[in-house]
């Protein structure tokens, strides 16, 4: 990190200590000085400088005890963000980046719909033109944090006559505008951190398009390429995540037994720590040699890695608290909540969690044929759709 970098980060921890200063004039500020995101352009809350010098600045700052925006607004500071200073108009980044970053606007991200998930391109929510105007009418669902949020990012179909990928357009539309109506999810662990969003005639004026029309597949690969980065992609301290529960419950229930029942869990244990340290450093190694730009396909690498490893590793915790694993103990309380899930300390709660991280963002069978195809040059999936145009489909 330059010596200049280290002289803001310097500065913003001086002029505003973050134990005495607001989140929000805090971050504020921190965008203001272009310490939100090092590696956009200046003027956007960032310095033009590359993602390592951005994760060296914000250790610093969360070191110091600093808020971090991506805690309450994970989806639009980690996904819709890069997608807006990618393809958003001067307009557009000066309008919605600052207020996203300090979680004055909470974002959302619309694209999965009942029949149109991991094939996103497969979507039919239609958005139409009349006059400076598009008409929105759809669904989408499995939306994150969208009773909560302000704006979201939404990928329709605009032209049903030309082959599925080229027929969407990106847009930013307004979650309280007329015509918006947003339902519950409920999930296993008692709380609806995700959504169905139903669209009825809902009005957005074509400022409000991100990207070109007919563009949306290219606003939507960014969009979930830093999806997957920032599911994934965390560099912890050795020992940290989920791995430091498993061996929390070991050190507390089983160390010094030498039953053959108390070996086998240290056996699954280490493999487990192993594995956690070379998913840490291999994001780290990503993270140092990646460029300013969309992520290339270390994302999916990492978000794989992430949900497959996270259901190991809270199976393992179930397994070391034995019969009280079965227990629930917070319940079940049926509420909307105004955070994502992962970061509750309820290890039982955890462990319900992360039968998600397999599905949301890409499936773990998505991931996989993205690696095969684009990574190892294996042969792709049969389809017999890619030429067809949208509306000649069969469906079920």
């Amino acid at each position: 990190m330059s010596a200049n970098v280290d002289e803001l980060v310097d500065g913003l921890l001086a002029d505003f200590p973050p134990a005495t200063t607001p989140a929000q004039q805090f971050l504020g500020e921190q965008f203001d000085r272009g310490l939100a995101w090092l590696h956009f352009p200046s003027g956007r809350g960032g310095l033009g400088l590359t993602p390592k010098d951005h994760q060296q600045a914000q250790s610093r700052l969360h070191a110091d005890g600093a808020p971090v925006a991506g805690v309450k607004n994970p989806i639009g500071y980690g996904m819709c963000a890069p997608t807006i200073v990618t393809h958003g108009t001067s307009e557009q980044n000066e309008r919605y980046l600052r207020p996203l970053f300090t979680n004055e606007e909470i974002w959302c991200q619309l694209f999965s719909e009942p029949g149109a998930g991991s094939d996103v391109a497969g979507l039919s929510t239609r958005a139409e033109r009349d006059g400076d105007e598009w008409v929105l009418n759809g669904q989408k669902v499995w939306t994150t944090l969208a009773h909560i949020s302000s704006f979201g990012l939404i990928v329709a179909r605009t032209n049903p006559d030309v082959p599925k990928h080229k027929g969407m357009t990106a847009f930013l539309v307004d979650m309280r505008a007329p015509g918006v109506e947003v339902r519950p999810l409920f999930q296993i662990t008692g709380e609806a951190e995700f959504n169905e969003v139903f669209f009825s005639d809902v009005r957005m004026p074509d400022s409000a398009r991100i990207g070109g029309e007919g563009d949306g597949w290219r606003v939507a690969v960014t969009t979930l390429m830093n999806e997957r980065v920032s599911i994934g992609g965390a560099v912890t301290r050795r020992g940290g995540g989920p791995i430091a529960e498993a061996l929390r419950i070991w050190k507390e229930r089983w160390q010094g037994d030498t039953s053959p029942h108390a070996l086998a869990l240290r056996d699954r244990l280490v493999s487990s720590y192993i594995r956690s340290e070379a998913f840490s450093m291999t994001n780290a190694r990503a993270a140092q040699t990646r460029k300013a730009g969309t992520p290339g396909p270390e994302g999916s690498v990492a978000k794989l890695a992430f949900a497959e490893e996270n259901k190991r590793v809270y199976d393992l915790c179930m397994d070391l608290l034995g019969s009280e694993a079965m227990l629930f103990p917070a319940g079940y309380p049926m509420v909307r909540p105004d955070q994502v899930g992962m970061g509750s300390p309820d290890v039982h709660k955890l462990f319900l969690r992360v039968r998600a991280n397999s599905i949301e963002g890409g499936t773990s069978e998505v991931m996989r044929n993205i690696l095969g195809e684009r990574v190892l040059g294996l042969p792709g999936d049969v389809r017999t759709d890619k030429e067809l145009a949208w509306k000649d489909v069969p469906r079920s």
